[in-house]
């Protein structure tokens, strides 16, 4: 073959098309209900599962951290509560019925303690945005004598929300890590009645990505659900704190 004819058909060949390399770090994409914005991932792990997968979102994710401080960290299988029985999607609509039937009074949930700013039940979400939504879809449960609060950063001041909760009865507080933890931290957000945190986990944004699947979200998350105040009371008999994760 003349070099004229070669050079032709080399031309005419199709260009190869150069493989895209998959992240090791990148959830498989049948996992991932973009029409529903999920991960539904979540809804078939166990307390092992989410604790190995937790641990896993550690190690990528503080690799900056000594062995010492990801162990402190780190959630064990028995903290968490085994939700795989929840047969339905986890999308905002179906959070409340999530909700009522993980716990063992569904009716409780639209009540409130006699104290003010001492809570039920924490809802933990990756962004304030998101956070709002969660309260709007937790609104069945917010009453006169119970309300569900909003306690993140987002259009909202920590001196507005120290004020709410020293003058309202919280059954339901939703909010972002850092805001939840200095409400906890300067007194106002009060843990003595807590009975579950529910960590909004199968929610994805646009980009596909969810609370564990970032940096900013995941650390803050995990300094929060491992506070000694709340790894005190994983699986404890006398006074048990569920962890779940929706």
């Amino acid at each position: 073959m003349s070099n004229s004819k070669k050079r032709a058909a080399e031309e005419a060949a199709p260009a190869k098309k150069a493989k895209k390399r998959k992240s090791k770090h990148a959830v498989d994409d049948e996992s991932l209900d973009t029409e529903l914005g999920l991960n539904t991932l979540f809804s078939k792990m166990d307390g092992q599962l989410l604790a190995d997968y937790h641990a896993q979102k550690l190690a990528r994710f503080g690799a900056d951290l000594s062995p010492v401080e990801l162990s402190d960290l780190a959630i064990t299988a028995s903290s968490i509560t085994d939700t795989t029985s929840w047969q339905e999607n986890r999308s905002l609509e179906k959070l409340p019925e999530f909700l009522e039937k993980f716990s063992e009074h569904p009716e409780s949930l639209a009540r409130a303690q006699k104290k003010k700013g001492m809570p039920h039940t924490i809802v933990v979400a990756g962004a304030g945005l998101r956070a709002a939504d969660l309260t709007r879809a937790l609104r069945k449960f917010s009453g006169k004598d119970s309300l569900v609060a909003k306690l993140f950063a987002k259009h909202m001041k920590v001196e507005e929300q120290v004020a709410l909760l020293q003058n309202k009865k919280i059954g339901i507080g939703v909010g972002t890590p850092a805001r939840l933890m200095e409400l906890i931290d300067n007194g106002s957000l009060s843990l003595d009645k807590l009975q579950r945190l529910v960590v909004d986990a199968s929610h994805i944004d646009q980009k596909k990505r969810g609370v564990m699947d970032m940096k900013d979200t995941m650390m803050p998350l995990a300094r929060f659900l491992a506070r000694k105040e709340f790894k005190d009371r994983y699986g404890d008999e006398k006074k048990p704190l569920s962890l779940l994760f929706y």
